[in-house]
């Protein structure tokens, strides 16, 4: 859906939630194929089996990907992504676990460089299916002020 959000129009601390995916076998096989990290602890079930987890986890930069893909639904055509910080894996993802993205407008300030526009955070929280956070990361964002 797109739904042209100015600077001014972002609120601090409103919230919004994405729908569920679960994660399959398939997409560690996919994951692995695009990146090229097929390290035994994401690919090797006899391996992992002898970890603190007991069972493969999935690449955290897979969990990243597929958390911000689900943020995907709501298009801002005056936004755009500057880039991600403080990126944390914090709980493993295993293959039947069911993530969702929570993202919290935490921030708003001028964008130094371009005086129409300003700079939006959107804490990004990936949760699993028990609402444990797995993921986080800052979206930052450049978006058009309003016209004045």
């Amino acid at each position: 859906m797109e739904q042209v959000i100015h600077y001014e129009d972002y609120a601090l601390g409103h919230v919004r939630v994405t729908t569920g995916r679960t994660i399959t076998e398939t997409d560690f096989v996919v994951h692995a194929g695009h990146t090229g990290d097929f390290f035994p602890h994401h690919m090797d079930a006899e391996f992992a089996r002898t970890l603190p987890f007991g069972q493969r986890i999935a690449h955290g930069t897979m969990v990243f990907a597929i958390g911000v893909g689900l943020t995907a639904t709501v298009i801002n055509p005056v936004a755009f992504s500057y880039g991600y910080d403080r990126l944390r894996f914090v709980r493993p993802v295993f293959i039947g676990d069911t993530i969702r993205t929570r993202v919290t407008i935490a921030a708003k300030e001028d964008d130094p460089k371009r005086a129409d526009k300003g700079r939006v955070v959107e804490r990004c929280e990936v949760l699993n299916q028990r609402g444990e956070v797995v993921l986080a990361a800052d979206h930052i964002l450049i978006v058009d002020r309003k016209p004045a």
